[in-house]
């Protein structure tokens, strides 16, 4: 995972399309058809928002069954690049990080004296990632979770469970153009024995007077 900023070039999108789940797999990394690993491409999106452009390319997933092999886990490693281009904030002045508080209608972001970007993924077991969780989110109904020492992110999902896992983020303290790049970023989801959903989803709050915050989300997918 890197992160990094700079005044450089846009960095092209094309425009998300209807949230269909993306479920066909175009590549097996195994011809085992138990232990396959799913590979699924995921389409680029941008979202236009008061004083920042923000894209994602090059989403992918990749779904293994867990090594458990109970039918009620899987794993899945993403990657991908998020880039919002900033225009017009304050120069604010980074306060004491108290981490995302999970209030009604954040979507598990936060800022602390300047504006700030956050990536990450909403991941739901036996519930359509694409309106219920969204939906959830702006009820305080979900829960937060991030990666561990060891970069791996672990999620006890039962039925109806929503949570936002957060991948990284980037304080946005001067106009200019931030990006958080993962590559094969492993979530573990146990628990879950029915269907499980994910979709990504980045966040840009910037402060001031006209304080606003855009969101964009990636379209949702299966785990299996």
């Amino acid at each position: 995972m890197s992160t990094y900023r700079s005044n450089g070039p846009r960095v092209a999108a094309r425009a998300l399309g209807a949230g269909a789940v993306a479920t066909v797999a175009v590549g097996l990394f195994s011809t085992g058809a138990a232990n396959a690993d799913t590979f699924v491409p995921l389409p680029d999106g941008q979202k236009l928002g008061p004083g920042v452009t923000i894209s994602r390319t090059g989403e992918h997933a990749t779904i293994s069954p867990s090594l458990a092999a109970n039918g009620a886990g899987r794993v899945a490693w993403v990657s991908g690049l998020s880039v919002a281009e900033v225009t017009a904030t304050p120069e604010g002045k980074v306060g004491p990080s108290n981490g995302a508080s999970n209030a009604p209608g954040t979507n598990n972001s936060s800022t602390h004296g300047s504006s700030r970007m956050t990536t990450g993924y909403i991941v739901g077991c036996q519930i359509s990632i694409a309106s219920d969780a969204i939906s959830a989110s702006a009820s305080g109904g979900v829960a937060l979770t991030g990666a561990n020492a060891s970069g791996s992110i672990s999620l006890k999902l039962g039925p109806g469970d929503v949570k936002f896992v957060e991948i990284d983020g980037k304080e946005i303290t001067k106009p200019g153009t931030y990006a958080v790049q993962y590559q094969d970023q492993e979530m573990q989801i146990q628990g879950c024995a029915g269907y499980a959903q994910a979709r990504a989803y980045t966040v840009v709050e910037i402060i001031g007077d006209d304080y606003s915050k855009t969101t964009l989300y990636g379209a949702p997918f299966s785990i299996g």
